[in-house]
């Protein structure tokens, strides 16, 4: 989700988050105006890898949101609470 310019990726050392298992829901205390200007400064990091097993599960990778499995891969129970 990071790599893909996600919330995860506009955090820095300082901010406030507060999570919520239960909701599963994450917060942060970061103002409007600061994370936008976050999201336009924004740059897509170089794979750290660009050939082999890690090149091919950083681009087909699902979201952390989802189990951060490749397509296909998801277990059967997958979306139940």
């Amino acid at each position: 989700e990071a790599a893909a310019g996600g919330p995860i990726a506009l955090l820095r050392d300082g901010d406030l988050v507060t999570i919520d298992v239960e909701g599963r829901v994450v917060f942060t205390a970061v103002a409007a105006a600061e994370w936008e200007g976050r999201r336009r400064l924004w740059v897509a990091p170089e794979l750290p890898s660009q050939r082999g097993v890690f090149a091919r599960y950083a681009q087909m990778v699902g979201s952390a949101a989802l189990g951060a499995v490749l397509p296909g891969n998801l277990p059967p129970d997958h979306g139940r609470v």
